[in-house]
């Protein structure tokens, strides 16, 4: 039983397998069961080079002005400081944690529109100070924030 292989045209990214344009041999299984029927990649006619390099062309001019924006946004938060109020004891220890969801809460309410998933962090804010997150906004782009968490004033005491 030999394996058959044939040439295909990526007209997408495909992970572990090459990006949009490439040129590459597959098993003719892998083709005709999940390649060419996801639309991920079609034969390499000289019409379809054609048409994916064109597709090509317009879909890292996207990327190009995604990662522009992403640069500008890493310049615009890099720097900043935020305060975060939670509830701690005497010595400082908060009542829960500060993690990615509430500094990108925080950051929404200061008007800058950042995910969770920027935030990178070895492990969630635990006590009161001053502390320095990294925001990874893309792989290759990435700013640094100060964190400071205080300490709630909870006139409610005596209750």
């Amino acid at each position: 039983m030999s394996k058959v292989t044939r040439n295909l045209l990526l007209k997408a990214d495909v992970p572990a397998l090459g990006k949009i344009g490439d040129l590459v041999k597959v098993k003719d299984g892998y083709a005709r069961n999940y390649l060419i029927p996801l639309g991920l990649a079609i034969e390499p006619t000289p019409a379809n080079l054609k048409r994916v390099e064109e597709e090509k062309k317009i879909i890292e001019a996207q990327r190009a002005q995604e990662l522009a924006e992403k640069r500008a946004m890493a310049n615009r938060l890099n720097g900043i400081e935020i305060t975060i109020v939670s509830k701690a004891n005497e010595q400082g220890n908060l009542f829960g944690s500060i993690g990615p969801k509430e500094i990108s809460e925080s950051l929404k309410a200061e008007g800058y529109n950042v995910e969770p998933k920027y935030v990178t962090m070895a492990e969630h804010i635990k006590q009161i100070g001053t502390n320095e997150v990294v925001l990874t906004i893309a792989p290759e782009v990435t700013a640094t924030i100060k964190v400071t968490v205080a300490q709630m004033n909870d006139g409610s005491e005596n209750a």
